[in-house]
């Protein structure tokens, strides 16, 4: 079991007004000297109820895709009641549940990614993000571990299967678009990241209130190492993106699905599409959260450049290696 959980460093500090060394960024890091304030980041916002022009969705994500490498999707598909209770048990299982039971799911020295836990991988100089979380994996059946959802609330695994039989329909149709938006069959970036053997990976983040927030990062800057990844925030501001080598707040907008792209999309486009560089901050007074849901390669799936991307005049930028080796050497921060 890991000691330290974020969430009690957090009620201890409420009253001292500060916090633990090593979570206090360096000078360049922190939030206060290294955002743009006043300016919030627009990213492509993209309306995907009803469309039928298939060419016209392929170039808006190609777009957002290349310049962005982050947009937003709104009329998505996904009623608002399914993302609040989504959000409900999240909300409950970290803030309601006694230290005792959260750490019936912790995450165990065999169990790789999946559990409650805080540390997830390898930080420099021993410095940490201001976060806690729990991870486990929602899709295929086979890759389920139900070890690793919580027991209470009662309805967490209901509503957490009911959440991704939906998510799995937007997936989809962003995975066909985003495929058409490189000149490739609707199927063929679906297939490459594993096709039906595509692990969905759900993770709740937990930022609690941060007595020091000028000094701290929840996540620091990274990009995600997954395929694709399909977030729902609550409203506490807190994601931020690179720009021109600043970083900017990114505007919260109710209901929508923030999509990043992620490594894997990134290699196999052969850079065509960006992964986005991004981080996050946490607040003084309000508890943030996120539920990210990653869409993973199987781990023995050998991950390159798709073949028809390339030619004479493109050769591969990226090496092709199995993910699982991706994996390992991102988060032992190690060349790939």
């Amino acid at each position: 079991m890991e000691v330290g959980r974020v969430q009690d460093i957090a009620s201890a500090s409420e009253h001292a007004g500060s916090i633990p060394s090593e979570f206090i960024r360096s000078e360049k890091e922190q939030p206060t000297k290294s955002t743009v304030h006043g300016v919030v980041l627009e990213v492509p916002v993209i309306d995907v109820g009803g469309c039928s022009d298939e060419e016209e969705m392929a170039r808006l994500m190609s777009e957002a895709s290349r310049e962005w490498g982050i947009f937003q999707v709104v009329n998505h598909g996904i009623p608002d009641q399914v993302i609040a209770k989504l959000q409900l048990v999240g909300k409950e299982f970290f803030e309601e549940l006694p230290n005792e039971e959260k750490e019936l799911v912790a995450k165990t020295p065999h169990s790789g990614i999946q559990g409650y836990g805080t540390t997830l991988q390898k930080e420099i100089h021993g410095k940490k993000g201001w976060v806690d979380h729990l991870f486990h994996n929602i899709w295929p059946p086979s890759a389920i571990n139900y070890k690793f959802w919580p027991n209470n609330p009662p309805s967490y695994r209901e509503i957490n299967e009911e959440y991704t039989k939906r998510l799995r329909e937007v997936s989809d149709k962003l995975m066909k678009w985003l495929s058409l938006g490189l000149g490739l069959e609707e199927h063929e970036l679906e297939e490459a990241m594993g096709g039906e053997e595509t692990i969905y990976l759900m993770k709740i983040n937990y930022y609690p209130p941060c007595p020091r927030p000028d000094l701290a990062l929840g996540v620091v800057p990274h990009t995600d190492m997954a395929g694709l990844t399909i977030l729902v925030p609550n409203e506490v501001q807190g994601l931020q993106v690179e720009r021109d080598g600043h970083w900017y707040d990114v505007k919260y907008i109710p209901n929508a699905l923030i999509i990043h792209i992620g490594d894997q999309i990134e290699i196999l486009s052969n850079g065509q599409y960006k992964a986005v560089f991004h981080r996050t901050t946490v607040n003084k007074e309000s508890t943030r959260m996120s539920w990210p849901v990653f869409l993973e390669p199987p781990p023995e799936l050998k991950v390159g450049p798709i073949p028809k991307l390339l030619n004479e005049e493109t050769p591969p930028h990226y090496k092709t290696k199995k993910y699982k080796d991706y994996v390992y050497c991102k988060l032992n921060k190690l060349p790939q």
